[in-house]
């Protein structure tokens, strides 16, 4: 009722023309807002810890027998399966104490120190195909958005091309190119620059037409039109294209190590613990997780410049 009342006063206030005050903020006090980024955190959270009770409850319920002697404590599954015996699931705590572990047998080099130089390697080929195929993109949307003959003649291969799986493709990229960083950064680029020249494109195609019509009444050259107009808008777009060119290019990379006949690299390791899963199966789960974390701090890592480059555009325009 209090609100109602409120709400109703300030109505009459503001038709009598009577400055209102914001009786919330009054005061100097202001009602807490929940703040996303908070929000956010939360909910990774409680995935985590949804994942680890779904994960460890299958474990309990469909695993191979716990015995864990530090604790005392022994269990049966009752429903034993073999899709979640510890040789095709390792238990959580098997995984994570996995990294701490030498990467092989009789080394002195513990498998999180592997798997992190391995990491930064594949991070550097990444980068590389991310960059070339984030280039290509902007080239070829660039390209269609002002002669309409190569978009119509070029776009259906260019959609096209995605069709062919890139694991058939990579070694025909490594036949061609030899085995290599060149062949790897190709099979990244590959992934990377279709969803940024699909997003450019459409992001160069959104200005009002109006305002395109209007520089050129101010007799605004195509290059003027398209630096001062349709590149400030297509960012957004470019920015949505390039986080998934960041996961994108981490998935070629590593698929790419594979047939690239490289030495180093988590696709290479990836393969080494897979020829040796049955003696340390937890090793290539721990492979995996890295891997994944990577192409999340890449997501991450695309996402901050994002939020600078595009706040920083919202204070010049509002400037």
């Amino acid at each position: 009722m209090t609100s109602e009342r409120e709400s109703e006063a300030q109505g009459s206030a503001a038709s009598a023309g009577i400055p209102t005050v914001d009786l919330s903020t009054a005061g100097g006090k202001k009602r807490p807002r929940r703040r996303p980024a908070v929000r956010r955190i939360v909910n990774i959270v409680a995935f985590v810890i949804a994942l680890v009770v779904i994960w460890e409850g299958a474990k309990w319920l469909f695993g191979d027998p716990w015995h864990l002697d530090a604790l005392g404590y022994e269990h049966t599954p009752p429903f034993p399966i073999s899709q979640f015996s510890d040789l095709q699931l390792p238990h959580l705590w098997a995984i994570v104490g996995s990294f701490t572990g030498p990467f092989q047998r009789n080394a002195d080099y513990a498998l999180a120190n592997y798997l992190v130089d391995q990491a930064l390697y594949t991070w550097f080929e990444a980068i590389l195909g991310f960059a070339l195929g984030a280039l290509i993109g902007i080239a070829l949307a660039s390209v269609f958005v002002h002669f309409g003959f190569f978009e119509r003649a070029l776009v259906p291969y260019v959609v096209a091309s995605q069709a062919v799986p890139i694991v058939a493709l990579a070694p025909l990229i490594v036949v061609s190119f030899g085995r290599g960083l060149t062949s790897i950064v190709i099979i990244a680029t590959y992934l990377t620059f279709f969803p940024v020249t699909i997003a450019m494109l459409r992001g160069l195609r959104s200005p009002d037409p109006r305002a395109i019509e209007l520089m050129r009444s101010y007799a605004a050259s195509r290059w003027d039109i398209y630096w001062k107009l349709r590149l400030p808008a297509s960012v957004p777009y470019l920015f949505t294209a390039l986080k998934i060119a960041a996961a994108a290019s981490i998935v070629g990379t590593i698929i790419g190590e594979g047939p690239g006949g490289v030495q180093q690299g988590l696709g290479r390791a990836i393969l080494t613990f897979n020829q040796q899963y049955i003696t340390g199966p937890e090793k290539l789960w721990a492979t995996i997780i890295v891997a994944s974390a990577v192409g999340i701090v890449f997501f991450l890592i695309v996402r901050g410049v994002e939020i600078a480059a595009l706040s920083r555009r919202g204070a010049g325009v509002a400037a």
